[in-house]
């Protein structure tokens, strides 16, 4: 699944790129806009925003404020808050995908077009509903990763956390060495 997100958002993005690249190459070097073009550019982008979402979703990197961690002595804890912090998200991705749904039918009963192209908005408008359906699932996937520790009674792995700088790795380095040159000198 990894490959084809890496590979997806990286045609998307170098398609938005390149449409904004002749866009600026028509409109300031020729000196006439190509009528359309941000219409056409619409779909990939809006793709491009939501299928990056969905990757964050699916390898659980978006972005926290994990201040309560902090204050939490246990791994078991740490899953515990973790698991509830989850169940939030779960809440909280479902309300949204429900609403998009909505949102979903309306378009497709609607069946709007863009004014220049006509192009049917359902391709991009459909990007939400779908993205968000993958982001619930996956944040349903984290919630049970989270909650096994917990119901089995099993050895928790650590939670993860980002990995220590390098700076602070050569720091308690030097710190050390000169702990060790104070004892012996």
């Amino acid at each position: 699944m990894e490959t084809v997100f890496k590979y997806t958002l990286t045609l998307l993005i170098t398609t938005v790129a390149g449409f904004q690249a002749v866009q600026v190459v028509s409109r300031y070097v020729f000196e006439t806009p190509l009528m359309g073009l941000e219409e056409m550019a619409l779909i990939p982008t809006m793709w491009l925003y939501i299928l990056g979402a969905v990757n964050a979703s699916r390898e659980d990197t978006q972005i926290r404020a994990n201040v309560l961690e902090i204050f939490l002595r246990t791994d078991r804890a740490r899953y515990w808050l973790t698991a509830l912090a989850e169940t939030i998200s779960l809440i909280i991705s479902g309300w949204l995908t429900w609403w998009a749904w909505d949102y979903f039918k309306y378009a497709n009963r609607v069946w709007k077009e863009s004014p220049t192209l006509y192009i049917p908005t359902i391709i991009y408008e459909a990007a939400l509903f779908l993205g968000l359906v993958m982001m619930t699932l996956y944040v349903g996937w984290h919630l049970l990763k989270h909650l096994h520790p917990l119901l089995t009674g099993g050895v928790a792995r650590p939670v993860e956390t980002f990995p220590e700088p390098a700076e602070v790795t050569e720091f308690s380095l030097l710190t050390e060495e000169q702990k060790g040159e104070k004892l012996h000198g």
